[in-house]
């Protein structure tokens, strides 16, 4: 099985780390110290994060700093034990793994009452199914495309477009399966792809290109027959839940159906623009879906053209429930310590606007935020690559320390 380890992540994420200017070394043993201190024994937080850059004919730009916003965000903000949260990214982000990991992390651990999260960001696609469980009736736009994401080892088929063929994409149908099958209601997923396609000049759009000559690949189809059969769920059940909306919790979309998501550069470092100001904001406030949502929308600049969206269980109003359902009693912030040598100190700056990193300057200071316990100091700011930045402690600070500007 495809699934990171923690110790495999550190070491594959080195050079990404480095690049935002993190010291991957000794970073494991923070982490299971902020463990400790932060995860709450009950519930259960659990947390799939995929992220695929290295596409073999479209490779992307910030999706896997997309899952480092997302990590840290979960671990600081929220209270994940980092040992609940599995990461996959590029090469490990197969089909199989992708599955498998789902299966095995988020079904199989989650019990009723925890929280389970499942974050992707990466290309999506539209391809035609030609077999279609859901029904003959056509799909969103007239098309009868359906929706899909695709893992790092689905390639269009040689002669494309000219030449048609079969991918091995993962449908929205099957997420929907997999979905009904977490035993938890508690579960949140936040998706940074689109299905249509589209090239400029100043930004990358996570989509692959599809259409009527590509079709789902007959292993994706029985993986969907064995999910209806392990669910005892007949065809006509599924069509009528796929038609109510979403199976469990809540889906955080990064745009419309016939819209594209958006891969951008922000100052010097690339992100989804969706995952980043998503993250941005539950930094800095105790928000629902409803109210993170309707943020992002108010932030992405006109010119992107494209609009979050957020979709809840039916008759649920888990769209006024705080975000992830975690009741977070952590104190809203614009940093965290995540490593501490001598007096100087490594930040995560997930927490400021973009205006705010712009205008971050050498000296600036950093509070501890009110609540944080055993801390008398302040982090004096010095430098910033990315989100990642490097500061002067005076006074006495701890690994995990929430800063505020």
């Amino acid at each position: 099985m495809s699934i990171l380890s923690r110790r495999r992540f550190m070491e594959f994420a080195g050079s990404t780390l480095a690049t935002l200017g993190l010291n991957s070394v000794n970073l494991l043993p923070q982490f299971d110290r902020y463990g400790k201190v932060l995860a709450q024994s009950t519930p259960r937080k659990l947390a799939l994060l995929v992220g695929i850059n290295q596409y073999k004919n479209d490779p992307l730009n910030g999706c896997v700093n997309d899952v480092i916003m997302q990590e840290m965000l979960l671990i600081h903000r929220f209270g994940f034990n980092p040992k609940d949260i599995v990461i996959l990214t590029d090469k490990q982000a197969t089909r199989q793994g992708i599955l498998e990991a789902f299966e095995e992390h988020l079904i199989q651990q989650a019990k009723p009452g925890d929280v389970a999260v499942f974050h992707y960001s990466g290309h999506g696609s539209r391809v035609l199914d030609p077999n279609p469980i859901i029904g003959k009736s056509p799909i969103v736009d007239g098309t009868g495309l359906n929706g899909t994401f695709v893992p790092v080892d689905s390639s269009l088929p040689a002669g494309y477009p000219n030449v048609g063929g079969e991918v091995d994409d993962i449908m929205g149908h099957t997420l929907f399966l997999l979905m009904s099958a977490i035993k938890t209601e508690y579960f949140t997923a936040v998706l940074d792809s689109c299905f249509s396609g589209l090239k400029t000049r100043d930004f990358k759009v996570r989509s692959r290109d599809g259409g009527e000559k590509i079709e789902i690949s007959p292993l994706e189809k029985a993986y969907q027959e064995s999910w209806l059969s392990r669910l005892d769920m007949s065809p006509e059940e599924f069509v009528q839940g796929y038609q109510k909306g979403v199976a469990k919790g809540v889906v955080l979309a990064s745009a419309q159906p016939s819209q594209t998501a958006k891969d951008v550069k922000i100052l010097d470092f690339h992100v989804g623009i969706f995952s980043y100001l998503l993250t941005q904001y539950l930094w800095q406030n105790t928000g629902t879906p409803e109210s993170a949502i309707a943020y992002t929308n108010e932030q992405i600049p006109r010119n992107l053209t494209q609009n979050p969206l957020y979709e809840v269980k039916i008759e649920s109003e888990y769209e006024n429930k705080p975000i992830y359902f975690v009741e977070n009693k952590t104190s809203v912030a614009n940093a965290v310590i995540t490593e501490i040598t001598g007096n100087q100190a490594q930040i995560w700056l997930g927490g400021l606007t973009i205006k705010q990193k712009a205008e971050l300057k050498s000296g600036t200071i950093l509070n501890p935020v009110n609540s944080q316990p055993n801390s008398s100091g302040k982090a004096i700011f010095q430098s910033r690559t990315g989100l990642a930045g490097i500061s002067r402690i005076q006074g006495y600070l701890e690994v995990g320390t929430l800063l505020s500007l």
